[in-house]
């Protein structure tokens, strides 16, 4: 620490070099915290650069199942660590007391108490997903307060979700801990989706589900193998139609576009059903009247139709 005084004493004006303050009888002054923060500045470049490479060398395996997460993954994990060790490093080159630093968390403990309590819970609930694996990059999930997208990125404070519609929504980390999340793309590569519709009254049952497998067929991503092809269930009689759900295994390209997947299909089962000559009921209602007497009460100068009764 000596030596670094000296050197910027033959550098820089007095103002700079004079102690500001001084801690365990080591003098801390302007200078000494320039060259700290400029230490911070290039930690911080080099783990920029380092995840770049890293991202770069694993552009060749992204098409591989699983690496995009894997790749996100280690990133952040470098990142993180070339933060940590940086500054710890960058500290004990500046002569700073490393047990020093329990004041500053002390200080720190005490900023909790005043409102950095959600920045530390969202840090932290980042950490348990990205070591806990439960949420990655790339999985299309739906949240308990309607967010549903791609998951894009997960920060140190929050997670990026981009809808379909190319909106990028900022979910803080804690809620994929504290809350409900739908995760489409878990596991499984496919998923069952049901497509109601409803037909007229007095329509065969085979007639209906021949045209609706029909209709499936030919949307392409529709998984066609035995015990998962598409089918048509008899869900109810309605009001003015009886109506049917169609059930398909949608892949997951399908899977992962659930409002554009429903149209497609919904697309197709109209096409089938007119080609079929299977009537799609609109809503209507019957009125019946009994025998009696109407009062009508004509306004002044209006003069009595007697054509009803002729």
């Amino acid at each position: 620490m000596t030596e670094t005084h000296q050197l910027l004493a033959q550098w820089l004006p007095g103002w700079m070099t004079r102690a500001l303050f001084v801690i365990d009888g080591k003098p801390y002054s302007a200078a000494t915290l320039i060259v700290l923060l400029l230490l911070l500045v290039i930690i911080w470049w080099l783990s920029v650069l380092l995840e770049r490479a890293l991202l770069r060398l694993s552009e060749r395996r992204k098409h591989e199942p699983g690496a995009v997460a894997a790749t996100h993954l280690l990133t952040r994990i470098v990142r993180y660590s070339v933060w940590v060790f940086g500054t710890l490093f960058g500290l004990n080159y500046l002569g700073i007391d490393l047990s020093n630093v329990a004041l500053l968390g002390s200080a720190f403990a005490v900023g909790l108490g005043f409102g950095l309590q959600n920045i530390f819970s969202n840090f932290a609930a980042g950490i348990i997903v990205l070591f806990e694996r439960s949420l990655k990059v790339g999985d299309f999930v739906e949240l308990e307060s309607g967010v549903k997208g791609n998951v894009r990125e997960i920060a140190m404070r929050y997670t990026r979700i981009t809808t379909n519609d190319a909106l990028d929504v900022l979910v803080p980390n804690s809620e994929f801990i504290n809350d409900r999340v739908v995760s489409w793309t878990y596991d499984d590569s496919y998923r069952r989706m049901h497509i109601p519709f409803g037909v007229a009254y007095g329509t065969p049952k085979e007639k209906v589900r021949d045209a609706a497998v029909a209709a499936a067929r030919t949307v392409p991503g529709v998984l066609q193998i035995e015990s998962r092809e598409p089918t048509v269930w008899l869900v109810e009689y309605g009001d003015n139609s009886v109506n049917y759900e169609l059930i398909v295994w949608a892949d997951r390209r399908l899977t992962t576009t659930p409002a554009a997947t429903h149209a497609t299909l919904m697309w197709a089962l109209d096409d089938a059903l007119h080609a079929a000559n299977i009537e799609i009921p609109f809503p209507q209602r019957d009125l019946h009247w009994r025998s009696g007497t109407v009062n009508v009460r004509l306004e002044k100068g209006e003069q009595p139709d007697n054509s009803a009764g002729a």
